[in-house]
């Protein structure tokens, strides 16, 4: 499980087809920007992204097994390739037995053997169903129900919406004490990526609640369970009901909400109808006293609903919550059906990656750093590395000179403001150290076994560490991961090795592309440090007001008019993006190109950037930032990202120009243009 994270994207990230990688890479030689995927007949003034993305816009298209496809996702193209040819090596080796290397091997035959699967994974996954039939009483649900529970969930990336459990597990440095790790519990309890999917009225919404219905059921059927209409009717009703307990996205990224440390003994007061004591008990809790709860009322709403909701129903949940979570290792065709769904319903995609692809997937992501130490020893040289850390180094002496400017923070505030940026752990490339898999052991023909088995290792790893010291040098994040990363319990860093690559750091492109490109994403994550989230945290990781009253009053009101901002953007007529759902990432967004391109000129050292094809170095920086951003996705994935992602869609990431002055100068944008703002309304915070 990983700690609470900030990144420039989400998560899960999937890689494409070459064709379309080669695509994403048509930059002009020399430039660093990509000149084809412009539309220079497109002023930047009225529409800045299809100035920079428009060409890529028009010759690219989006292939059958992809919900949405960008520049992002033609490196992690390139990240999966190399990732690719590591495990594929270690398949064709003969490590020893119980080496990491041997364990990539067999992870990956185990998933590639279809014929094993279809062997093992239903005889695999029937005894727990048959314990989940065999449930009772409310004595023996609270247990079932503490058995389910995972160090599955991410409260500051919001995938705690989505699973089997009713409620999850979080272990991450304790908002109060941030030098010892802490157990966070948050809500859970529906597969729908999040609550509005189940309580809007919006006619797509009911179709695909409609969609799910049937799905649960096909499940069901898949199985062999009886009556599987009437038990998929009932997961539906019991999943509304929770979701109807559930806190907004939105609010669950206020940290002053979530600062609520209960004892194990207030549980059963604060949130009668569930018998605590055995849900601890069977999650191997029980021993813990104190809990950081996130979200209080859905707490007391969920348990609630534990007592109040027939027990059939909640079997059924948990019946269908396994089936699903597991479906990919018992039959293909429950795979299939989960695709079908979660894949094609709701993202638009008709089409399924190649099972190799998922295999490799499947193994980076779940023996990460075993597979990261290998993908740093081949492919991300010490040089490569040197020339990260001091574009690093720059955009931090940038931001502190930015912070030392500041005339509306009082001087206490500022001072504990550079002391945060002072002790930020900044890591580059890879860890210092690795997770090490001892206890995790695989089978080469038996997924469902290796899957189960995985998560048990990571869910007593996590509970290994409640009451340890914090170690600030932690990644969250594998090496060939293309993401960056701000920590704000641990006030850290991580840019891992796979996005240091081109387009987004070239050591042979000029200055204005690698700072436009890598250097506004670098900023992003630095200024997550001071976002609407990391702003409740002081320089040790504390969850503290460090702000005088007329301080805080100043960026609230600054951030209000940021959100009011990205509320007016509407990709579709019935919905708009949720400035507040999305302030911390905009914060961001706004900041870390302020400070990225102040670090650019900066590194002029005085002289003037050479002009390429034609562009100045300031419309180089900022063509190469609206290109970070460029792509096309289908409109079910893009309702899905509106709904249930803290990052507003790309296309309106690349109008963060909207807010630096020196973009206004640099494409002479006048009052007459569609993206024109007043100065008085551009937004500027740090």
């Amino acid at each position: 499980m990983t700690p609470p994270i900030r990144c420039i994207l989400p998560l899960l990230l999937c890689a494409f087809t070459a064709s379309a990688a080669t695509q994403l890479y048509a930059q002009t030689p020399d430039t660093g920007i990509s000149i084809p995927n412009m539309d220079t007949a497109v002023p930047p003034g009225d529409n800045f992204y299809l100035y920079a993305n428009g060409g890529f816009i028009a010759h690219t298209k989006l292939p059958a097994d992809r919900a949405s496809l960008g520049v992002f996702n033609g490196l992690s193209d390139l990240s999966f390739k190399q990732t690719a040819s590591i495990i594929e090596d270690a398949s064709k080796g003969n490590a020893p037995a119980g080496s990491d290397e041997r364990k990539i091997a067999d992870l990956y035959r185990s998933f590639m053997d279809e014929a094993a699967i279809e062997s093992h994974g239903l005889p695999a996954l029937k005894p727990h169903l048959a314990e989940i039939a065999a449930i009772q009483n409310p004595h023996e649900l609270a247990h079932a129900l503490g058995l389910t529970l995972h160090a599955d969930v991410d409260a500051l990336n919001n995938t705690n919406f989505h699973t089997a459990n009713i409620f999850g597990l979080w272990v991450a440095p304790n908002f109060n004490d941030p030098d010892h790790y802490a157990p966070y519990l948050l809500q859970g309890g529906t597969q729908l990526p999040n609550r509005d999917y189940y309580l809007s009225d919006a006619d797509a919404m009911k179709q695909v609640r409609e969609k799910y219905l049937a799905h649960i059921a096909t499940t069901f059927r898949l199985v062999g369970l009886s009556d599987p209409d009437a038990r998929a009717a009932r997961v539906l009703a019991l999943e509304t009901a929770i979701a109807k307990q559930q806190v907004s996205l939105a609010d669950s990224e206020d940290i002053h909400k979530a600062n609520n440390p209960w004892h194990a003994a207030d549980f059963a007061a604060k949130a009668p109808g569930l018998d605590w004591a055995e849900f601890f008990h069977a999650a191997s809790l029980d021993k813990q006293d104190t809990f950081i709860v996130w979200q209080p009322a859905a707490f007391t709403g969920e348990a609630a609903l534990v007592a109040s909701q027939h027990i059939d129903a909640w079997k059924d949940l948990l019946a269908y919550h396994v089936i699903e979570n597991y479906a990919g290792a018992t039959s293909k065709a429950l795979a299939d059906e989960r695709f079908a769904f979660f894949g094609t319903t709701l993202s638009g995609v008709t089409q399924q990656r190649p099972r190799d692809f998922r295999g490799d997937v499947f193994v980076s992501a779940t023996l990460g750093d075993a597979v990261g130490q290998l993908y740093v020893k081949r492919f991300f040289s010490p040089e490569a590395k040197a020339q990260a850390q001091a574009i690093v180094a720059n955009l931090l002496a940038a931001y502190r000179v930015r912070l030392e400017s500041i005339t509306w923070m009082a001087p206490n505030t500022k001072k504990e403001a550079i002391a945060k940026l002072g002790t930020l752990q900044v890591g580059v490339g890879y860890p210092d150290h690795w997770r090490s898999y001892t206890g995790y052991e695989v089978s080469p023909d038996n997924l469902f076994a290796n899957m189960w088995k995985a998560d048990l290792f990571d869910y007593h790893y996590s509970l290994g560490r409640i009451g340890a010291t914090v170690d600030r040098k932690e990644w969250c994040m594998t090496p060939q991961t293309v993401n960056a990363v701000n920590l704000p319990l641990d006030n850290g860093l991580n840019f891992p090795a796979a996005i240091l690559q081109p387009p987004f750091f070239d050591p042979k492109a000029p200055a204005a592309h690698n700072y436009g490109a890598i250097g506004t994403i670098i900023g992003h994550e630095i200024s997550h440090t001071f976002d609407s989230e990391g702003a409740a945290f002081d320089s040790m990781g504390r969850v503290r007001n460090w702000w005088t009253p007329e301080d805080l009053a100043h960026f609230n009101a600054v951030t209000a008019a940021l959100a009011a901002q990205y509320d007016t953007y509407a990709p579709f007529p019935d919905l708009h993006v949720n400035g507040r759902q999305t302030l911390g990432e905009n914060i961001a967004d706004v900041a870390g190109l302020a400070a990225a391109y102040d670090a650019f000129h900066a590194s002029l050292k005085g002289s003037a950037a050479p002009v390429v094809a034609g562009f100045s170095g300031d419309q180089q920086f900022f063509i190469a930032f609206g290109q970070n951003w460029g792509g096309i996705i289908r409109d079910a994935a893009l309702r899905q990202e509106v709904l249930t992602d803290p990052h507003a869609p790309a296309q309106y990431r690349a109008l963060t120009v909207r807010n630096e002055d020196g973009w206004y100068t640099t494409f002479s944008i006048k009052p007459t243009d569609k993206l024109y703002l007043a100065p008085k309304d551009r937004v500027r915070i740090w």
